[in-house]
């Protein structure tokens, strides 16, 4: 049994094995193998001298002796030729075997390995405060082979290895430090804090360390760099978007950020799923649905424009249409331009292609329709031209007796874009002071006339009437020349206008014609008009800001209008209404209206356009912009040519 003292009975000599060595058995044998520097620990003192085996191998402690400690010597190994040749290999295999970490030493490797060893040779080394057992054993099977034990407080690093060295008289501390010699510069030995520090992360290392990850392939978390997976950030189309697959992240040594457009990313199974000539269903990846509507309208509001002008059948065009489709109060192009005309110019082709110039290259030509001289064109983003029905639709209404004189009636033009239909409804009411029952019949033949739609779908069959084509589309838009006069005489007018800026418009508005009958209920049932803030748009004297000054004395009316409906309350809100003091090639002025409109997901029942425009068009209308860009750059070359004076 052993002793319960503090010191330790030393086992006999016949229990113990040696390894292919004789390991020191006497007080001398044991003070030169230390005379190397490493501290000698001696046993309590004893009845009987015990050989102490150099090698530090923690132990566990006996349940007989709980107490017992022993301080292992670490002798430096002799310094045999054979020896430092077998270090000197295997301090190779060490450098081959060695994966370089993010947390390195940046200058690892160029210093050699001797040096750090005399370095750690010269700093004192701190005894290992290891159990001991009563018993050494010096058997293969007990010695550690591959990891690391942890240390106690206020000790050095536990002995141990990745693999054990063919020089058996080397200790486990040994070959600790030259594995740390081959990993970089050398380094003073310091002291471990009394717990093992915490895991350190990827991050904590500089930039440049983290440049140098991205591109060795033996760093050990290259493999790791390279498998993150590729992202981008949304799309600027709208929120809620899943983040792109198709872009590297920040640490990505070709970053593709900048590679790809801000055009959201389509799966490949959507792409198999998918049908371009038919809208889908609502569910996800529908061309039509929800998913694709919040990627261009995330508000799902689209901006519209509505104009109408009576052109009084004049050849001479304005030299430009800035004014009437750019105007200075909208710091925004609209989505949808919708423009109608009546006694429209004889060469409808040449409007169009005005139209088309004006707008660029940004709109194409949805659609376009007449009724004699009546013209109606649409002018639609051309990123939106795939969310509209395959047919643009239109119906026409003719309300003169004489049917050959197509100078008054209605044009009617339906689509539907995404899953909203529209109707834009252009007429040319009966004129005349007094014929408002002629025109209230004009109104109910149209309504009733119209047929449309034809092949597409009601959106809500369940809300229409055989009897009204306004009552069979979600969002209508009726405007045009109605011929609806003030009543009160021309002096009573002239009175109120002479006020200039400050005109009583309200007061105007009292003896209007068509702001009485809608109050009657009598025409546009379930119609609306934004407030008029302007003058009179009828009747000009061409080319002149003054009211008709011929022997007519035509009363100045409020003539041309825009009027709209919704199935959906609030569904179109009103943001501009105004006319074009500026365009004066005619009797009328233009008038406008900007508004904002909502839109709906669309259905699988709606057959889609898939692109289809007037190509021919939009070619002759982008010629015409770079050949006008041309002429005036090169006028204001001249101009700044002829501004310079040469003396000779």
């Amino acid at each position: 049994m052993p002793s319960e003292s503090l010191c330790l009975r030393p086992p006999q000599q016949s229990e113990g094995r040696m390894l292919k060595g004789q390991l020191p058995s006497t007080d001398k044998d044991l003070a030169q193998s230390s005379g190397t520097g490493a501290p000698t620990t001696t046993c309590c003192q004893g009845p009987e001298k015990s050989p102490v085996l150099p090698f530090s191998i923690p132990a566990k402690l006996s349940s007989g002796d709980p107490q017992a400690k022993a301080k292992p010597i670490t002798p430096h190994p002799p310094a045999r030729p054979r020896l430092e040749r077998a270090l000197s290999l295997d301090d190779k295999g060490w450098r081959r075997r060695h994966f370089q970490g993010s947390h390195d030493d940046p200058e690892a490797g160029n210093e050699a390995c001797p040096s750090r060893a005399s370095k750690q040779r010269q700093a004192p080394l701190a005894p290992a405060h290891s159990p001991s057992p009563p018993c050494l054993s010096t058997s293969l099977q007990d010695i550690p082979k591959c990891p690391r034990a942890p240390s106690s407080e206020g000790g050095s690093p536990s002995p141990g290895g990745r693999c054990l060295s063919g020089v058996l008289s080397c200790s486990l501390d040994l070959l600790h430090r030259e594995e740390l010699c081959t990993e970089g510069s050398p380094r003073l030995a310091s002291l471990l804090p009394p717990r093992p520090p915490p895991a350190m992360d990827l991050d904590v290392t500089s930039n440049s360390l983290r440049t140098a990850n991205k591109v060795d392939t033996d760093h050990a978390d290259y493999k790791r760099r390279v498998q993150t997976r590729l992202v981008r950030a949304h799309s600027s189309l709208g929120p809620g978007r899943p983040r792109s697959p198709l872009a590297c992240d920040s640490c990505s040594l070709r970053s593709a950020n900048s590679a790809f457009s801000l055009l959201t990313p389509i799966r490949t199974k959507d792409v198999r799923s998918r049908s371009y000539l038919e809208g889908s269903l609502l569910a996800s990846g529908a061309l039509l649905g929800a998913e694709e509507l919040a990627r261009y309208f995330p508000d799902r509001n689209m901006a519209l424009f509505v104009a109408t002008w009576n052109m009084q059948g004049q050849k001479e065009l304005p030299p430009s249409l800035d004014e009437f489709l750019l105007p200075a109060e909208a710091d925004y192009a609209q989505d949808l331009y919708v423009v109608g005309v009546q006694e429209g110019c004889s060469d409808r082709r040449e409007w169009e292609t005005r139209l088309q110039e004006t707008l660029g290259p940004h709109y194409v030509l949805l659609s376009s329709a007449a009724h004699g001289v009546l013209y109606m064109s649409l002018f639609l983003r051309r990123d939106l031209i795939w969310f509209c029905s395959a047919e643009v639709e239109s119906s026409t209404v003719t309300t003169r007796i004489v049917s050959q004189i197509k100078t008054k009636g209605a044009l009617g033009v339906s689509f539907t874009f995404f899953g909203t239909s529209f109707l834009f409804i252009t007429s040319h009411f009966t004129s005349g002071d007094g014929k408002v029952a002629e025109r209230l019949l004009d109104y109910t033949r149209t309504v009733q006339a119209l047929t449309l739609p034809r092949n597409v779908p009601d959106t809500n069959p369940y809300r229409s009437s055989a009897a009204d084509v306004t009552t069979r589309f979600d969002e209508v838009f009726w405007f045009g020349d109605f011929n609806f006069r003030l009543s009160g005489g021309r002096a009573a007018v002239d009175t109120l206008l002479l006020q200039g800026a400050e005109t009583d418009v309200p007061t105007l508005l009292q003896h209007d014609q068509l702001t009485r009958e809608m109050r009657k209920g009598s025409i546009f049932k379930g119609f609306q008009e934004p407030d008029i803030h302007f003058l009179p748009s009828y009747k000009f004297d061409i080319g002149k800001d003054t009211y008709d000054s011929t022997s007519k004395q035509r009363t100045p009316s409020y003539t041309d209008r825009v009027l709209y409906r919704s199935r959906h309350k609030g569904d179109i809100c009103p943001v501009k209404y105004s006319s074009c003091p500026g365009i004066k090639t005619s009797d009328h002025r233009p008038v406008y209206g900007l508004f904002r409109v909502k839109v709906r997901p669309g259905r699988d029942n709606i057959p889609l356009a898939a692109g289809k425009f007037d190509r021919e068009l939009y070619l002759i209308g982008i010629k015409r912009r770079i050949s006008k860009e041309i002429q005036r750059q090169q006028a204001l070359k001249n101009q700044s040519s002829s501004t310079i004076c040469t003396v000779s």
